[in-house]
């Protein structure tokens, strides 16, 4: 089955980047009768499911998808991109080998995207310390999630609710394999020097259009950027040293229309938000300290005066 790859590396601010791949496969030929995989059909059967479940009007089902999403939003934005990459197994790797001679064939050069001047470092390293960085983590928490498996299994004795617990184990075990095995695909076709880092100006023009107009209305696209404008906003970004949002809530849907991927829309969006979140956290952290800090110098400072007060 051969697979189309393309990779978008996509700074949600000036120090975190999200990577997504779009991949698509090509239809296998399945004898009369013959099933597809079974893990194409659990993955089916759950998202219909799922699917199902968020229609009812009330009841469990949908008590249990309305917190279920409110969770998987919560799932590192990190995770969700290694996801989105197809899984590194044996079959795959060697798939995606070269052959001894070391060149390249045009049909297995696989592209990657990014908006020039507004990625810093070398693009090649940050594709390595992407596909690295959670290898360990993931494989880690994988094998967590299976150990904890027969522990909840008993809950399935419960008549009327499903083991839900056990089902939530089973989601985090192949969410854990499949950001782990994305992440060695990704290091393998880096080692193997098949991706192509290509600088896209249509992507510098949405970022500088992300960075100039922070909302917009609802479905409206942003204005048309200048070159000036787009060489003005790097310029401005390279002299702050603090880190600042890139992309916006609005900027996913754009993205994803532009390059006809909707299904990278709710990523970005997911990346935007937990991005957000923990520029704000850090600097309301930020500011404590420095509070703190004011406090206990103004506090040192009066018990300096009172002590030479009392001699």
């Amino acid at each position: 089955m051969t697979t189309k790859l393309r990779f978008f590396l996509l700074p949600i601010s000036t120090r975190r980047t999200l990577i997504y791949c779009e991949h698509h496969a090509a239809p296998a030929n399945l004898a009369s009768g013959q099933k597809p995989p079974i893990s194409e059909r659990v993955v089916h059967k759950a998202a219909t499911t799922w699917a199902a479940w968020e229609k009812a009007d009330k009841g469990w089902q949908k008590q249990l998808t309305t917190y279920g999403n409110a969770f998987l939003r919560r799932i590192p934005y990190e995770e969700w991109g290694l996801k989105s990459i197809p899984p590194g197994t044996d079959k795959k790797l060697e798939e995606w080998t070269l052959r001894k001679d070391g060149n390249v064939p045009e049909s297995k050069v696989v592209q990657c995207l990014y908006p020039g001047g507004f990625i810093a470092g070398d693009i090649a390293q940050t594709l390595r310390k992407l596909a690295t960085e959670r290898q360990a983590l993931h494989r880690r928490r994988l094998w967590t999630s299976i150990a904890l498996m027969p522990v909840v299994a008993p809950f399935a004795l419960v008549p009327i609710i499903p083991n839900i617990p056990f089902f939530y184990l089973c989601f985090r075990a192949y969410s854990h394999y499949k950001a782990w095995f994305g992440g060695k695909f990704l290091e393998h076709l880096d080692k193997q020097g098949i991706i192509r880092p290509e600088p896209c100006a249509r992507l510098e023009e949405l970022y500088a259009a992300s960075f100039l107009h922070p909302t917009l209305p609802n479905g409206q696209n942003p204005p048309a950027i200048q070159l000036q404008e787009v060489e003005a906003v790097k310029s401005d970004l390279k002299t702050n040293s603090e880190e600042v949002m890139l992309l916006r809530p609005w900027s996913a849907r754009v993205l994803a229309e532009h390059y006809a991927v909707p299904e990278m829309q709710v990523e970005i969006e997911r990346a935007v938000d937990q991005v957000e979140a923990a520029i704000k956290k850090e600097k309301n952290e930020a500011a404590k300290s420095t509070s703190a800090s004011v406090t206990e110098k103004l506090k040192n400072e009066v018990d300096v005066k009172t002590g030479e007060v009392k001699r």
